[in-house]
């Protein structure tokens, strides 16, 4: 069942850097991401809706990180839809920042869980994005850390039991899944991961449209 964006609605995008996709840098706030695609498609296909579209990602931001903001960022703004993307921080962060911790499955679930539990009070319609990881090949850089195939390896077996938390609180609170992990899958087998995305985490171009296409699919 798609979610119906009525004229006058309010959409929040929120999460970690995929979303944030450098907001405070843009002229609307949205960025240069899947959210300003999907705002200016919606734009084109529907001027007959106007919609209000709002950005508070996060770079970096575990879920434990948006939950400290939550109240302010999010549910102050009274979102008739809110659309989260976030997981990948909660997987890497530790093995490149002297301040990370492994971040438990439970522990993840449990902190999301307490994210949606106010919106459900609301009303608002729920988009869940799951958190991604494409295999590229080499060596990237984080900060001062080399993160390599190994490390990417680990990254994906912490990441899988953190996307089935993303697709069972959907089902748990009805909210529209974008099965973001295995659509990317599916793309990087055509054509290989680094045109999606390069770092195999942070999107190119084609990687947001790939993205936003698929988003917009959930609603009409």
């Amino acid at each position: 069942m798609t979610i119906t964006l009525r004229p006058g609605s309010t959409v929040m995008f929120t999460g970690d850097s995929i979303t944030d996709s450098q907001r405070l840098a843009s002229e609307d706030g949205l960025g240069f991401g899947y959210a300003s695609r999907v705002a200016g498609e919606w734009g084109l296909r529907h001027p007959d809706r106007p919609v209000t579209w709002l950005n508070s990602g996060n770079a970096a931001d575990r879920v434990s990180d948006l939950e400290d903001r939550w109240q302010a960022d999010v549910l102050d703004a009274r979102p008739d839809v809110v659309s989260i993307l976030v997981g990948i921080n909660d997987v890497g962060r530790h093995t490149y920042d002297p301040d990370g911790h492994v971040v438990s499955a439970e522990d993840f679930a449990a902190a999301y869980d307490r994210l949606l539990a106010p919106l459900a009070d609301t009303g608002a319609a729920l988009i869940l994005v799951e958190p991604f990881l494409l295999p590229i090949s080499g060596t990237i850089e984080v900060g001062d850390t080399h993160i390599g195939v190994e490390i990417r390896k680990e990254w994906r077996a912490d990441l899988d039991p953190k996307i089935q938390v993303v697709r069972e609180l959907a089902r748990q609170y009805g909210a529209r899944l974008l099965a973001a992990d295995g659509m990317f899958a599916e793309l990087a087998a055509t054509s290989g991961p680094e045109h999606w995305a390069a770092d195999g985490v942070h999107p190119t171009p084609a990687g947001h449209a790939a993205l936003a296409a698929a988003w917009l699919r959930l609603v009409d």
